[in-house]
Protein backbone atom coordinates (compact mmCIF):
# COMPACT_ATOMS: atom_id res chain seq x y z
CA UNK A 1 0.00 0.00 0.00
CA UNK A 2 1.31 3.14 -0.97
CA UNK A 3 1.40 6.62 1.54
CA UNK A 4 -2.16 6.78 3.02
CA UNK A 5 -2.51 10.22 1.42
CA UNK A 6 -3.63 12.64 4.00
CA UNK A 7 -6.03 10.14 6.24
CA UNK A 8 -3.92 11.09 9.50
CA UNK A 9 -5.36 7.44 11.67
CA UNK A 10 -3.33 8.52 14.78
CA UNK A 11 -5.10 11.78 14.52
CA UNK A 12 -8.75 10.24 14.31
CA UNK A 13 -7.90 7.61 17.21
CA UNK A 14 -6.61 10.54 19.46
CA UNK A 15 -9.85 12.44 18.60
CA UNK A 16 -11.99 9.56 19.26
CA UNK A 17 -9.98 8.77 22.43
CA UNK A 18 -10.35 12.49 23.96
CA UNK A 19 -14.46 11.55 23.26
CA UNK A 20 -13.97 8.62 25.91
CA UNK A 21 -11.82 10.46 27.97
CA UNK A 22 -15.07 13.46 28.30
CA UNK A 23 -17.17 10.17 29.42
CA UNK A 24 -14.46 8.90 31.85
CA UNK A 25 -14.75 12.58 33.70
CA UNK A 26 -18.64 12.94 33.21
CA UNK A 27 -19.01 9.36 34.71
CA UNK A 28 -17.01 10.60 37.43
CA UNK A 29 -19.01 13.33 38.40
CA UNK A 30 -22.03 11.17 38.29
CA UNK A 31 -22.85 10.64 41.79
CA UNK A 32 -23.22 7.16 43.01
CA UNK A 33 -24.25 6.26 46.61
CA UNK A 34 -20.23 6.26 47.39
CA UNK A 35 -17.97 9.44 47.88
CA UNK A 36 -15.45 10.31 45.24
CA UNK A 37 -13.82 13.85 45.50
CA UNK A 38 -14.04 13.73 41.95
CA UNK A 39 -17.93 14.59 42.42
CA UNK A 40 -16.88 18.17 43.61
CA UNK A 41 -14.20 18.66 41.53
CA UNK A 42 -16.02 20.38 38.47
CA UNK A 43 -18.34 22.31 40.39
CA UNK A 44 -17.14 26.03 39.73
CA UNK A 45 -16.96 28.59 42.62
CA UNK A 46 -16.76 31.99 42.76
CA UNK A 47 -13.17 32.94 44.07
CA UNK A 48 -11.78 36.57 43.16
CA UNK A 49 -14.31 37.77 40.73
CA UNK A 50 -14.25 34.51 38.73
CA UNK A 51 -15.22 31.43 38.17
CA UNK A 52 -12.68 28.90 39.65
CA UNK A 53 -12.64 24.75 40.09
CA UNK A 54 -13.35 23.70 43.45
CA UNK A 55 -10.06 22.11 43.33
CA UNK A 56 -8.40 25.17 43.21
CA UNK A 57 -10.05 26.97 46.21
CA UNK A 58 -9.26 24.00 48.38
CA UNK A 59 -7.92 20.36 49.21
CA UNK A 60 -11.05 17.73 48.52
CA UNK A 61 -10.74 14.39 50.38
CA UNK A 62 -12.92 11.56 50.98
CA UNK A 63 -11.89 10.58 55.17
CA UNK A 64 -14.86 8.24 55.28
CA UNK A 65 -17.08 6.49 52.25
CA UNK A 66 -20.05 8.67 52.83
CA UNK A 67 -18.66 11.93 53.30
CA UNK A 68 -16.73 14.32 51.26
CA UNK A 69 -14.58 17.14 52.87
CA UNK A 70 -13.40 20.09 51.37
CA UNK A 71 -10.41 22.08 53.25
CA UNK A 72 -10.78 25.64 51.77
CA UNK A 73 -7.27 27.45 52.08
CA UNK A 74 -8.93 30.88 52.00
CA UNK A 75 -11.31 31.00 54.78
CA UNK A 76 -13.23 33.75 53.15
CA UNK A 77 -14.24 31.35 50.17
CA UNK A 78 -16.01 28.98 52.46
CA UNK A 79 -19.64 30.28 52.38
CA UNK A 80 -19.17 30.65 48.32
CA UNK A 81 -17.65 26.83 48.39
CA UNK A 82 -20.80 26.00 50.28
CA UNK A 83 -23.07 28.10 47.91
CA UNK A 84 -21.92 26.38 44.79
CA UNK A 85 -21.82 22.85 46.34
CA UNK A 86 -25.66 23.78 47.43
CA UNK A 87 -26.36 25.42 44.04
CA UNK A 88 -24.61 22.23 42.00
CA UNK A 89 -28.20 20.04 41.41
CA UNK A 90 -26.56 17.11 43.19
CA UNK A 91 -28.80 17.37 45.43
CA UNK A 92 -25.74 17.72 48.44
CA UNK A 93 -26.35 19.29 51.92
CA UNK A 94 -22.64 20.97 53.06
CA UNK A 95 -22.39 21.63 56.47
CA UNK A 96 -19.50 24.56 57.09
CA UNK A 97 -17.25 24.22 60.44
CA UNK A 98 -14.46 27.36 59.57
CA UNK A 99 -12.91 26.55 56.86
CA UNK A 100 -13.60 22.90 56.64
CA UNK A 101 -16.74 21.82 54.38
CA UNK A 102 -18.06 18.48 55.50
CA UNK A 103 -20.43 16.95 52.36
CA UNK A 104 -22.50 13.67 53.88
CA UNK A 105 -23.33 11.65 50.74
CA UNK A 106 -26.92 10.31 51.08
CA UNK A 107 -28.31 7.07 50.38
CA UNK A 108 -29.82 7.49 46.53
CA UNK A 109 -33.11 6.61 46.87
CA UNK A 110 -35.10 4.29 43.56
CA UNK A 111 -36.13 7.40 41.50
CA UNK A 112 -32.44 8.93 41.91
CA UNK A 113 -31.02 5.89 40.76
CA UNK A 114 -32.82 5.82 38.00
CA UNK A 115 -32.45 9.51 36.77
CA UNK A 116 -28.89 9.09 37.18
CA UNK A 117 -28.96 5.79 35.32
CA UNK A 118 -30.78 8.08 32.52
CA UNK A 119 -28.35 10.82 32.62
CA UNK A 120 -25.36 7.75 32.37
CA UNK A 121 -26.87 6.83 29.30
CA UNK A 122 -27.14 10.45 27.95
CA UNK A 123 -23.28 10.78 28.58
CA UNK A 124 -22.26 7.52 26.44
CA UNK A 125 -24.64 8.30 23.69
CA UNK A 126 -23.23 12.10 23.01
CA UNK A 127 -19.48 10.24 23.47
CA UNK A 128 -20.76 7.84 20.74
CA UNK A 129 -22.31 10.73 18.58
CA UNK A 130 -18.66 11.84 18.81
CA UNK A 131 -17.04 9.29 17.64
CA UNK A 132 -18.81 8.65 14.60
CA UNK A 133 -18.24 12.40 14.12
CA UNK A 134 -14.55 11.40 14.12
CA UNK A 135 -15.46 8.70 11.63
CA UNK A 136 -17.85 10.69 9.30
CA UNK A 137 -14.93 12.95 8.57
CA UNK A 138 -12.10 9.93 8.36
CA UNK A 139 -14.55 8.49 5.48
CA UNK A 140 -14.85 12.16 4.15
CA UNK A 141 -11.32 12.45 3.65
CA UNK A 142 -10.52 9.45 2.12
CA UNK A 143 -14.01 9.95 -0.39
CA UNK A 144 -11.76 13.36 -1.75
CA UNK A 145 -8.43 11.55 -1.17
CA UNK A 146 -9.65 8.96 -3.75
CA UNK A 147 -11.67 11.81 -5.94
CA UNK A 148 -8.37 13.51 -6.42
CA UNK A 149 -6.38 10.23 -7.29
CA UNK A 150 -4.25 10.46 -4.20
CA UNK A 151 -5.23 6.80 -3.47
CA UNK A 152 -6.97 4.51 -5.23
CA UNK A 153 -10.12 2.51 -4.69
CA UNK A 154 -8.74 -0.73 -3.27
CA UNK A 155 -6.77 1.76 -0.34
CA UNK A 156 -10.03 3.46 0.06
CA UNK A 157 -11.97 -0.01 0.56
CA UNK A 158 -8.71 -0.66 2.93
CA UNK A 159 -8.39 2.76 4.48
CA UNK A 160 -12.33 2.74 5.34
CA UNK A 161 -12.29 -0.53 6.94
CA UNK A 162 -9.65 0.11 9.23
CA UNK A 163 -11.52 3.87 9.80
CA UNK A 164 -14.49 1.52 11.17
CA UNK A 165 -12.50 -1.00 13.33
CA UNK A 166 -11.31 2.01 15.15
CA UNK A 167 -15.05 3.14 15.78
CA UNK A 168 -15.95 -0.11 16.93
CA UNK A 169 -13.19 -0.38 19.29
CA UNK A 170 -14.25 2.82 21.07
CA UNK A 171 -17.92 2.24 20.87
CA UNK A 172 -17.43 -1.18 22.63
CA UNK A 173 -15.07 0.92 24.87
CA UNK A 174 -18.22 3.51 25.73
CA UNK A 175 -21.02 0.83 25.78
CA UNK A 176 -18.18 -0.98 28.75
CA UNK A 177 -18.21 2.26 30.39
CA UNK A 178 -21.72 2.26 30.32
CA UNK A 179 -22.17 -1.39 31.42
CA UNK A 180 -19.86 -0.47 34.76
CA UNK A 181 -21.61 3.00 35.40
CA UNK A 182 -24.82 1.32 35.11
CA UNK A 183 -23.81 -1.17 37.96
CA UNK A 184 -22.49 0.90 40.15
CA UNK A 185 -25.41 3.45 40.03
CA UNK A 186 -27.71 0.46 40.58
CA UNK A 187 -25.65 -0.96 43.88
CA UNK A 188 -27.42 -0.39 47.32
Amino acid sequence: MSDTGNLDMADLKRRMQGAVNVLKEEFAGLRTGRASASLLEPIQVNAYGSKMPMNQVGTISVPEPRLISVQVWDASLAPAVDKAIRESNLGLNPQTEGNVIRVPIPELSKERRMELGKVAHQYAEQARVAVRNVRRDGMETLKKLEKDHQISEDEHRDLAEKVQELTNTFIKEIDELLARKDEEIMQV
